[in-house]
């Protein structure tokens, strides 16, 4: 069984920046989706981030040009770097996991059955 744990979270004045890291124990071979989604007052859509077992990836828009995922399948660990971080970006930050037999994933694959959630790392970025 797949279990997640995250760290990184914290307090960052607007502009500033922190890494999310998320390391998975057990065995995610196969095909899977990981990444990151989020929950908090300010916070318009849930969905941040997955990354495919592939490589490939899909940002939320407000993101985008900010927050980078990076993956070492070896270490069974995703990276997540926020940049320019603003106050809507204060959320509890949730790393979240699903193998699927579909070469496939979707946003907001931590909605969908047989995900796997980590307990959350809080981010609070203040102006």
């Amino acid at each position: 069984q797949v279990k997640l744990s995250e760290s990184g979270g914290g307090s960052v004045q607007a502009g500033g920046s922190l890494t999310l890291s998320c390391t998975a124990s057990g065995d995610i071979g196969g095909f899977y989706c990981m990444g990151w989604f989020r929950r908090g007052p300010k916070v318009a859509r849930e969905e941040v981030v997955v990354i495919d077992s592939d490589g490939r990836t899909d940002y939320e828009d407000s993101v985008k040009d900010r927050f980078t995922i990076s993956g070492d399948i070896a270490k069974k660990t995703v990276n997540l770097q926020m940049n320019n971080l603003k106050p809507e970006d204060t959320a509890m930050y949730y790393c979240a996991f699903r193998r699927t037999i579909f070469r496939y994933c979707s946003s907001r694959f931590y909605l969908e059955g047989g995900n796997v959630r980590g307990k959350g790392t809080q981010v609070t970025v203040f102006s």
